[in-house]
């Protein structure tokens, strides 16, 4: 077989190729494990074939010893090569660049030490495709994702979706993005090329050998960062530290995704320049609008102007993530125990994220459109529910998170969880005001064993409110309207000006208190999809249910 090799188009990415052309899938495939749940694949010759395989690696993140990291490896078989670019020195997964309407296919190989399945977030796909954590594969196996993209033009992403391990597999490093391309977001003439940035915003935690350090501490402490979200002590930017980005005096176009487990970012420039927001999730705003500052949400997306041609050469701007509060459990108390702090860096503490720096004149001058896209905007009256929304509260039930009173099981679908093809429905999301009281911890605590801990009082009182980003497979949604309860609108109005709700969207942040109303189409795609919280460890214990679109 060929060897890949990679050669340079950008100044931080490069391109993915085999051999010095395209070779045709046949004579590159026999190799392949193909021993797992292959699904059949269509008759049709593919845009694009990849392979894109899972493995164990190190990267050079910090000064010193490698980082052992888990990573995705891509190689083009049929296609355009520049359809894949991966990021140099990193552990992101290689960057897929498409065009709407384009055929993938792209061969999943497992070669972790633990089953996986990957996930396109945010892209509309068939079942099998989207695919279900029932789908997992164990080691050695095949999957073959094979499907038309249908999405407009966006920055989506794909990561890990094995039920009870997501969360471990994307701080390992398993995560890239997916970007489509489309007729009208080429008519908008955006910043392209090498002025057209991704930057993917994850946190991490390091030993002092440079490895990667996830959640730790005595039982308690691990259980109840589980319970919480893990929070990692840096903020990396495309798997870097520190990260800087050189820039020209000109408009460019930046690609913001929130990779975090469960850190919310409110980003905005320090010295209050406002943002200037083009996309989200699912793709162009039909016009720009101002922000003082945009709140991205673990999942999130949104995409950026920043025209830097006022700027002198040799000056620095910093992007901050600024200041918050309100997301997490207030005052938790276990047994007379306050919660011990994990991270040096906590939730909601200012600091800067991205340093950029203006280095070299440009000639080039681009305006701002005045309008980006054109987008059909749902009616509420022609919602099959207008008058009664399906509505899920999120809560905690027993130290166990819930929708509606339950917890995640592989193929249980409930009455309220099954909708019709190709209708549309509103949706409301509670994130309700709650508290709890257990007995003794005396084993069986939240899927815990806690053995014969002796917590003093023998009980635990939890004031359960925490912030959750909730993400619904196999759509793209609306936003109606959100309300917040009086006693949490103090830390509501901290991150809320930073809300861009007027675009598509498949992950939506909801604060203690906060309800939220979506308005969505579901297809003609019939099957089992999931929906749950992106705070990767609240859905790795269980938040998220089945629907079933019948």
């Amino acid at each position: 077989m060929a060897e890949s090799h990679l050669f340079s188009r950008r100044s931080f990415l490069k391109t993915a190729c085999v051999g010095a052309g395209t070779l045709a899938a046949s004579n590159l495939l026999p190799d392949l494990p193909f021993i797992g749940r292959v699904l059949a694949q269509s008759d049709r010759v593919p845009d694009l074939e990849v392979r894109l395989r899972a493995v164990e690696s190190e990267v050079s993140i910090l000064p010193g010893s490698p980082t052992r990291v888990w990573v995705y490896q891509g190689e083009v078989i049929q296609g355009d090569t520049a359809s894949l670019q991966a990021i140099p020195d990193s552990y992101l997964g290689p960057i897929f660049r498409v065009h709407q309407s384009q055929h993938v296919r792209i061969h999943f190989v497992n070669d972790l030490p633990e089953e996986s399945i990957i996930h396109w977030h945010g892209l509309i796909l068939p079942e099998a495709m989207d695919a279900h954590p029932h789908y997992a594969i164990a080691p050695g196996e095949t999957y073959v994702y094979d499907f038309q993209v249908i999405n407009r033009a966006g920055t989506y992403w794909y990561h890990p979706h094995p039920h009870g391990a997501t969360a471990t597999q994307v701080y390992n490093g398993l995560a890239g993005l997916f970007i489509v391309t489309d007729g009208e977001e080429t008519a908008a003439g955006l910043p392209s090329d090498d002025y057209d940035i991704p930057l993917v915003f994850q946190d991490r935690s390091f030993d002092a050998d440079n490895q990667l350090v996830y959640i730790t501490g005595g039982m308690m402490t691990q259980m109840m960062t589980e319970m919480m979200g893990f929070l990692g002590d840096n903020i990396l930017i495309n798997g870097k530290p520190e990260f800087e980005l050189d820039v020209e005096t000109r408009a460019y176009r930046l690609r913001l995704l929130n990779g975090s487990n469960f850190r919310i970012l409110k980003l905005g420039w320090e010295d209050g320049t406002p943002l200037t927001v083009i996309g989200t999730d699912g793709g162009l705003l039909e016009s720009p609008l101002e922000r003082p500052y945009v709140t991205l949400s673990p999942g999130e997306r949104v995409e950026l102007w920043v025209d830097f041609s006022e700027h002198t050469v040799g000056s620095q701007l910093l992007l901050k993530s600024l200041p918050f509060t309100g997301v997490e459990m207030g005052g938790t108390m276990m047994g007379g125990m306050e919660m011990p702090e994990t991270t040096t860096l906590p939730h909601g503490e200012k600091t800067t994220v991205l340093k950029v720096n203006v280095v070299q004149e440009s000639t080039e001058a681009l305006t701002l459109p005045e309008r980006l896209s054109t987008i059909q905007r749902y009616a509420l009256s022609d919602a099959v529910n207008a008058d009664l929304p399906r509505t899920f509260e999120i809560a905690m039930l027993n130290e166990v998170w819930s929708l509606n009173g339950r917890s995640f099981e592989m193929d249980a679908v409930a009455d309220d969880e099954i909708v019709q093809a190709n209708t549309l429905e509103v949706w409301e999301f509670i994130n309700v005001v709650n508290e709890s009281e257990t007995g003794a911890m005396d084993g069986g605590h939240g899927g815990h064993d806690m053995g014969n801990m002796n917590m003093g009082s023998g009980e635990i009182k939890t004031e359960d409110q925490m912030a959750h980003p909730m993400h619904i497979h196999g759509v793209q949604f609306q936003i109606l309207e959100r309300t917040v309860e009086d006693a949490f609108r103090e830390g509501w109005e901290t991150v809320s000006a930073g809300y861009v709700d007027e675009g598509w969207k498949d992950t939506v942040l909801l604060m203690p208190g906060e309800r939220v109303k979506l308005l969505m189409r579901f297809g003609s795609d019939l099957g089992l999809y999931v929906f749950h919280c992106h705070n990767l460890e609240h859905e790795d214990l269980g938040l998220m249910r089945n629907y079933q679109v019948q």
